[in-house]
């Protein structure tokens, strides 16, 4: 046969489109022709592809190869496509069986030796091709893991070009796959491990902190620590996700497919891990662009850090430092829980469900107040670093905390306390769970499952209190201390408590608890 197809899946963000490869053979002077809107690492597949297959016992046709990428408007990009390249060019050759060809997905990167290698976007892939009706795929055995999370899909993982070839009908003999080239890069996994042996039980000297992450887990709010250097911002921060418990599996999903199309690190984590289950931890420096916190780059966009931190928790260690159109691109995503990015090829859509955790110290030289007082920063140095938190995001922060550093005698008592009762991060969580547990059983019938994502005039009205629980935040909205915003934002963090307490619904302490999580509605002056 001189024409044959298979098909292939090109991403836009997590949307996948598929993609049609006819391959014909003429018989005009040898040439290899690839159209349809490739990129550059694409254009290259012509010599990996003819490598591969001349490299794994194959035949090359001696004759004009024409490769055509369909719909041609749809931009192309990334190695992907050298498999199902080379499967369209030995159907049209009769090498393997056409009919089969067409059956299958078909993922991954050639290497000279006809090695298949590892590819990024493999989960969102193959969730792309089952909604389009595909039941079967052919994938990297490095990526089996990641493409098995799918279900009702056949995978087959395979090492080699030659294998594939025998699925569709070839007789070759296979190589053992200690022969081939290595395909996985090894992730350096020293960043994950280390935050997984973490514990809350390791600070000292911090009650209140510790319960203001605890609320912040259980309602999934947001969280602001105000506090000189030393007072321990970062290690209640990085502790947070070990509060947390395992996500669901449609979470799960979700957050492991943005991995899988993030940096090589990420998706290599992904291939080798197949799902991912604790919520993950994105800690940028403040020096950070707003094309790496968001996402975006040349060509196709790829996602940013609050997407990689979708389901999980994104920290901002000295937020003041962060550059403005850094922190107030974070506005959109957290009142969407998307991120919408557009291009010429179209616009790609990441899901950005994140909690944001933020520490700043009070001043420019974070000595304002605590232990170690002797602030040298002037007034106007002082406001001016307190306005870099704009008023439309602290607003969307539930928990504004000042913290001081413990002294000697606080620690000495949770030292004690330690060898007695103090909680760990699995107690909590625990806890956390139990509590989340609740929320989502009273919002089984909204679209809602966290007490973060509950609207204020839903809790004022389906969910109202009686007038005496809420008497303390009616009366500071009264004299104008709290916004309504605000109001309503107590009101979330008392359910938040009631629901770490069992109970029905929040008492007048709840309330009292929650007006003091809230703060202030300037945090950064006056702490």
């Amino acid at each position: 046969m001189s024409v044959a197809k298979s098909f292939a899946i090109s991403l836009l963000g997590l949307a996948g489109t598929l993609i049609e490869i006819e391959a014909e053979i003429s018989s005009n002077l040898p040439s290899f022709v690839l159209v349809g809107l490739p990129d550059a690492s694409l254009s290259e597949s012509k010599d990996r592809v003819r490598a591969a297959i001349q490299n794994s016992s194959l035949k090359m046709p001696a004759r004009r190869v024409t490769v055509n990428l369909s719909p041609a408007s749809v931009p192309k990009q990334g190695a992907s496509f050298d498999l199902s390249i080379a499967v369209a060019i030995l159907a049209a050759t009769s090498e393997i069986s056409h009919h089969s060809v067409r059956n299958f997905i078909h993922l991954g990167e050639l290497g000279l030796d006809g090695s298949v290698r590892s590819v990024a976007g493999v989960l969102p892939s193959l969730l792309s091709a089952k909604s389009l009706g595909f039941s079967r795929a052919i994938v990297p055995a490095a990526n089996l893991a990641e493409a098995k999370l799918v279900s009702d899909i056949e995978v087959i993982g395979v090492h080699s070009l030659a294998e594939v070839a025998n699925v569709h009908g070839a007789n070759l003999v296979i190589r053992e796959p200690e022969q081939i080239a290595a395909t996985v890069l090894e992730p350096n996994l020293a960043e994950n491990s280390n935050l997984e042996n973490l514990d809350i039980s390791d600070i000292l000297g911090q009650a209140d902190a510790i319960r203001a992450l605890t609320v912040a887990a259980a309602g999934g709010h947001h969280l602001l620590m105000v506090g000189p250097p030393g007072a321990g911002k970062t290690m209640l921060a990085e502790r947070l996700p070990t509060l947390l418990p395992n996500l669901p599996l449609a979470q799960a999903l979700e957050t492991t497919a943005v991995l899988s199309i993030a940096d090589h690190r990420r998706s290599a984590v992904v291939a080798l891990n197949g799902l991912v289950e604790r919520p993950p931890f994105e800690a940028p420096h403040h020096s950070a662009s707003v094309s790496s916190l968001v996402g975006g780059g040349v060509g196709l966009p790829r996602p940013g850090l609050i997407s990689t931190a979708n389901n999980g928790v994104l920290f901002l260690d000295e937020a003041p430092e962060f550059q403005l159109p850094v922190l107030e691109a974070l506005r959109q995503p957290l009142e969407s829980g998307e991120v919408l990015i557009n291009r010429s090829a179209g616009t790609a859509r990441f899901p950005a469900k994140f909690q944001l955790v933020l520490a700043a110290n009070p001043c420019p030289c974070g000595r304002s107040f605590g232990q170690a007082r002797g602030c040298t920063c002037s007034e106007v140095a002082k406001r001016k670093y307190a306005n870099k938190l704009s008023g439309p995001l602290l607003d969307r922060i539930d928990i504004r905390l000042a913290i001081s550093a413990a002294n000697a005698g606080q620690m000495a008592l949770d030292l004690e306390a330690a060898q007695e009762n103090q909680m760990t991060s699995k107690q909590l969580r625990q806890q956390v769970q139990c509590a989340r547990e609740l929320a989502a059983d009273r919002l089984s019938a909204t679209p809602w499952s966290l007490n973060v994502q509950v609207p204020g005039s839903y809790l004022r009205k389906q969910l109202r209190l009686a007038t005496e629980v809420t008497q303390p935040i009616d009366r500071a909205l009264a004299k104008g201390k709290i916004s309504m915003r605000g109001y309503d934002r107590c009101l979330r963090l008392a359910w938040s408590i009631a629901d770490l307490a069992g109970c029905d619904q929040p008492r007048r302490e709840h309330i009292v608890e929650a007006a003091y999580l809230r703060g202030s509605d300037s945090p950064m002056v006056g702490v």
